[in-house]
C-alpha cells in the first residue's frame, strides 16, 4: 500500500484508541533498517509507524553531508516508493526535535509538506514531534501552539512531550528526577493551550517514569496510573463522560518495561509506543554473529584472500533485516491489549 494518506493515518489512530491497542513506532537510520521495519509490520499483518530522529536523519544523509533535512527527505522518498510493495499502511513520523533544531529540521520539513499539499499531493510526513521537555512548560506549549497551526494546515499531526523522558537519546540527555511524572496541572495547561482537537490533532507524550536507553525492570518506577489521572482531569474539564480518553498518548522510553505495564498504559489511551533500543540490538546481533562465525572469511588473515561471500554486505544485512523484522513483529503482538492490531 502507499504511505498512509492523512485520512488513513487518522483512521489508524482512531482505530487504535477505540480498540485499545498501540502501534510500534520504529526508529530507522538507513534504507536497510527501513526495509526491516516494513518487513516486520508486514509479517505481523499490522499497520505501523516508522520514524526518523534528528541524528538518524543526519546519518542517513551521509557522514560527509550530515544534513538532517536531506537525510529525512531521502528516507521518506525511499519509503514512499518501497512501501507500495507491502500490504500494510505505514505512517512516517519524525522523532524528538529539541528547540535548537526546529529551524533546521521540523520547520523545513513542514514547509516541504505544505508545498506538496498546495500542489494537491499528500504531505511527505504524516506527523512530527516537537520535544519541548527541556524548556519551561509555558514556553513548550507556546511553541507547540505555533507549530500546531502550521501542521494542521499541512495535514500533519503534531506530537509534543509534556514532562521529561529521562536518559539519553541522540545526544539529548535528561535527568532522572520528579519531572519524569506529568502532573494533572500539566495536562490541563496542555488542553488550554492546544485545545481538544478543534485547532488541529496532536499526540501527547506524557511521562510516567519513562527513561530512554537500556534499563532493567525495577530501575525506574513506571506509574501508568498517571496517564489515567491525566485523561480524567481533562475529561472532567471538557465535560466528557466518565471513562473518556481525550488525549492520544505516546509511550516513550519503554525498553525493559513489563508487559503488564505496557498493557495498562495502552488501556489508558496510549496509541503509539516508540521502540528504538530493542530494534537496534535486534538488527546488530545477527551481524555480530556473522562476523564471529565467519571470522576468517570476512578478514584477509595472514595474506589470505578471505571469502567474498562472507564479507559481501548483503550476506549479513539480510540476517540483520530478518532479526529486526522479527523483533518488530513481536512488538506488534505485545502492543495488542483488548483489541486487534491489524492492517486496515
Amino acid at each position: 500500500m502507499p504511505i498512509a494518506t492523512p485520512e488513513v493515518y487518522v483512521e489508524m489512530l482512531d482505530r487504535a484508541k477505540a480498540n485499545e491497542f498501540a502501534y510500534p513506532a520504529i526508529n530507522v537510520t538507513s534504507s536497510e533498517t527501513l526495509n526491516a521495519a516494513l518487513r516486520g509490520f508486514a509479517e505481523a499483518e499490522s499497520d505501523g509507524i516508522i520514524q526518523i530522529s534528528t541524528g538518524g536523519a543526519e546519518f542517513a544523509s551521509g557522514t560527509k553531508v550530515k544534513d538532517m533535512v536531506t537525510g529525512a527527505v531521502a528516507l521518506a522518498e525511499f519509503a514512499h516508493v518501497v512501501a507500495e510493495k507491502y500490504p500494510v499502511n505505514i505512517a512516517l513520523h519524525t522523532d524528538h526535535c529539541p528547540k535548537d533544531k526546529l529551524d533546521g529540521y521540523v520547520r523545513p520539513l513542514v514547509a516541504i509538506s505544505q508545498e506538496r499539499v498546495d500542489r494537491g499531493l499528500n504531505p511527505l510526513f504524516q506527523s512530527h514531534m516537537w520535544d519541548g521537555s527541556a524548556v519551561p512548560l509555558d514556553e513548550n506549549l507556546k511553541i507547540a501552539a505555533e507549530l500546531l497551526d502550521l501542521t494542521a494546515k499541512a495535514k500533519i499531526i503534531l506530537e509534543i512531550e509534556v514532562g521529561v523522558v529521562g536518559g539519553e537519546e541522540d545526544g539529548v540527555v535528561a535527568e532522572i528526577n520528579e519531572k519524569l511524572y506529568t502532573t494533572p496541572e500539566d495536562y490541563l495547561k496542555t488542553v488550554d493551550a492546544l485545545g481538544a482537537g478543534e485547532k488541529g490533532r496532536y499526540l501527547v507524550a506524557a511521562t510516567f517514569g519513562n527513561v530512554h536507553g537500556v534499563y532493567k525492570p525495577g530501575n525506574v518506577k513506571l506509574r501508568p496510573e498517571i496517564l489515567k489521572q491525566g485523561q480524567e482531569v481533562v475529561a472532567e474539564k471538557l465535560g466528557l463522560p466518565a471513562g473518556s480518553k481525550p488525549f492520544d498518548l505516546v509511550f516513550h522510553g519503554g525498553s525493559g518495561s513489563l508487559l503488564e505495564e505496557i498493557h495498562e498504559a495502552v488501556s489508558y489511551g496510549v496509541i503509539k509506543m516508540n521502540i528504538d533500543t530493542d530494534t537496534q540490538y535486534a538488527f546488530t546481533r545477527p551481524i555480530v554473529g556473522h562476523m564471529f562465525t565467519n571470522y576468517d572469511g570476512v578478514l584477509k588473515i595472514d595474506g589470505e584472500v578471505g571469502n567474498k561471500k562472507a564479507y559481501d554486505p548483503r550476506s549479513y544485512l539480510k540476517a540483520a533485516e530478518q532479526g529486526m523484522a522479527a523483533r518488530i513483529a513481536q512488538a506488534c503482538e505485545h502492543l495488542k491489549s483488548s483489541g486487534r492490531m491489524i492492517a486496515g
